[in-house]
C-alpha cells in the first residue's frame, strides 16, 4: 500500500481529494491537512509515501513546503492556476492536477504514482540483494554503503561519515566531504547493526565515527569542524547518553594512557 497524505486549505477541494484517495484500492490514507504546517507535524511522526498538495494556500504555499521538506515523497501538486505547471516539474513533482478536475484525471495520476513507487521500491531491492545480511561490526569489511536519499542512490565511503543524527523516522548523515548532512529513511537500528567497529551508538540520537573523536569532556564528545566547512567553523559537540556512557568508557579504557 502507498501511504498518502491530502493537502489543501479549501474545505470542499479537500474533501474530493479525499473521496478519491479512497477510491484507488493501493492508496492508504494518513490523513488529511488543511495546511501545509499541519501536514508537516503528521510527517514528523507517521511515514508518508506520497502527497497530494494544494499549491496556493495561506502562511506556507504548497510550493514552498515541498522545497523545505528533508526528504521528499512522491509529489502530486493540485491548484487552480496553470502557471504553477512548470515551477512544480522542477520540484520533481510527478503530476499536476488543474482544478476542476475529475477522477479519471486523479485515476491517470495515481497510476504515476504507483509507478514511481514501484521503481523505487525495486531499485532498494536491487541496491539491498547483493549483500549478505551484514555481520555484526566485527564482520564489516567494506568500506562503503549505499543509501537512498531523495530519487537517486548515493555511495558513502564509511570513512567520510563524521557522525549520524537520528529524527524520527530518517537519518542524517553528516559527512567530512560536504557541508549538508545526506538524508535518507531508516532507522538507528538498521544502521547502527551494519556499521563496524570504528562506529558506536552514544545516545539515543547519535552515533558516532570513533575515529573522528578529538575530545571528550564530561559527557561530550567532541569532533572537529568537518574538511568541507570554512576554517574557523565551530567544532561539534554530541552528548552522551546515560544508556551508552558504560560502553563509552569502556572503549576509553582500551585506549587510555596515563595513571
Amino acid at each position: 500500500m502507498i501511504r498518502v497524505l491530502a493537502i489543501d486549505d479549501e474545505p470542499l477541494a479537500l474533501q474530493q481529494v479525499v473521496a478519491y484517495i479512497r477510491k484507488i484500492p493501493f492508496f492508504e490514507l494518513v490523513a488529511q491537512c488543511q495546511s501545509a504546517i499541519e501536514a508537516r507535524e503528521v510527517m514528523d511522526r507517521e511515514p508518508v509515501d506520497a502527497i497530494f498538495c494544494d499549491i496556493n494556500m495561506p502562511d506556507l504555499s504548497g510550493m514552498d513546503f515541498v522545497r523545505q521538506l528533508p526528504v521528499r515523497p512522491i509529489i502530486v501538486f493540485t491548484t487552480a492556476y496553470s502557471e504553477y505547471a512548470i515551477e512544480g516539474y522542477k520540484v520533481d513533482a510527478v503530476d499536476y492536477l488543474l482544478k476542476p478536475f475529475g477522477f479519471a484525471d486523479f485515476q491517470r495520476a495515481a497510476l504515476k504514482v504507483q509507478k514511481v513507487a514501484a521503481a523505487l521500491a525495486n531499485e532498494t531491492a536491487a541496491v539491498a540483494a547483493p549483500a549478505p545480511a551484514p555481520a555484526p561490526k566485527s564482520g564489516q569489511t567494506d568500506d562503503t554503503i549505499f543509501v537512498k536519499t531523495d530519487y537517486k542512490t548515493v555511495r558513502i565511503s564509511l570513512s567520510d561519515i563524521r557522525y549520524i543524527e537520528g529524527m524520527s523516522e530518517y537519518l542524517k548523515l553528516y559527512l567530512d566531504s560536504q557541508p549538508k548532512p545526506v538524508i535518507t529513511l531508516l532507522s538507528m537500528k538498521k544502521m547502527e547493526e551494519f556499521l563496524p567497529q570504528s562506529f558506536m551508538r552514544i545516545h539515543r540520537s547519535y552515533i558516532v565515527n570513533l575515529d573522528k573523536v578529538q575530545e571528550v569532556n564530561k559527557n561530550r564528545v567532541i569532533l572537529g569542524p568537518a574538511a568541507s566547512q570554512p576554517v574557523g567553523s565551530d567544532d561539534v559537540y554530541l552528548p552522551i547518553g546515560d544508556n551508552y556512557k558504560e560502553q563509552f568508557n569502556d572503549y576509553l579504557s582500551t585506549r587510555y594512557l596515563g595513571k
